[in-house]
């Protein structure tokens, strides 16, 4: 890509091997136009969607065996888009999302480079309503918690975009932001289980949560106003 060093990964997720093509460090950096500025991503952060992290291959993980027969899914903040990857490759009906200028290109680069069609992919702004995305059965994130703030904006998204009967999985560090998320999401009728997860090939070394929430119809029935 201009004005960026890349390097490509061969990651293994669900007895498949994915290559992916992502920034060779956190260092790299280019927004000539002020695009990615105007969208308030800063230098310090430009860097961080193209890299592929502990959470993003654990989302990944999940949804090499997650129930997704007939679901319409949606992934939030897909940076590097790993976790759609894998469903594309298992024929889900996948939708990635994310606000970084340069995660569409690369997710149609890396699509390319494990030889299957392109994901599907729009640019989201999670303090702007998309009301031409539509609903979805599961929404699916990794490591979208890290500021205070994200909590109440991804449960935003989530209301605006599941459906009556949802799941959402999200894989989560840490970072101290899922409660106030967990509150949010049982406010819109979502119960909540939780475990904790390890990387293939590494299952001595817990790398975060996964947390899974689910609805059904008479839940929102309960919670509409």
């Amino acid at each position: 890509m201009p004005g960026y060093s890349t390097r490509t990964l061969l990651v293994h997720v669900g007895g498949h091997a994915f290559r992916l093509r992502v920034l060779s460090d956190l260092q790299q950096f280019s927004d000539p136009d002020g695009h990615g500025e105007r969208l308030g991503i800063s230098s310090a952060q430009w860097s961080l969607f193209g890299q592929l992290w502990p959470a993003g291959r654990l989302l990944a993980q999940a949804m090499a065996t997650a129930n997704v027969d007939g679901k319409r899914i949606l992934e939030v903040g897909c940076g590097i888009g790993l976790a759609s990857l894998v469903l594309q490759q298992r024929g889900a009906e996948i939708v990635a999302s994310d606000i970084h200028p340069l995660a569409e290109p690369f997710l149609a680069y890396n699509s390319a480079l494990n030889a299957l069609d392109s994901v599907h992919y729009r640019q989201m702004d999670w303090d702007l309503p998309l009301e031409t995305l539509g609903r979805f059965d599961m929404i699916i994130a990794s490591d979208v918690l890290y500021e205070r703030g994200h909590a109440a904006l991804l449960a935003d998204v989530v209301e605006r975009h599941a459906q009556a009967a949802a799941e959402v999985v999200v894989s989560d560090p840490g970072r101290g932001n899922s409660a106030p998320f967990s509150r949010h999401l049982a406010s819109l009728g979502f119960s909540v289980t939780e475990s904790r997860e390890a990387l293939e090939g590494e299952p001595d070394i817990p790398h975060g949560r996964l947390l899974h929430y689910r609805r059904d119809e008479r839940a929102t029935s309960v919670t509409a106003p």
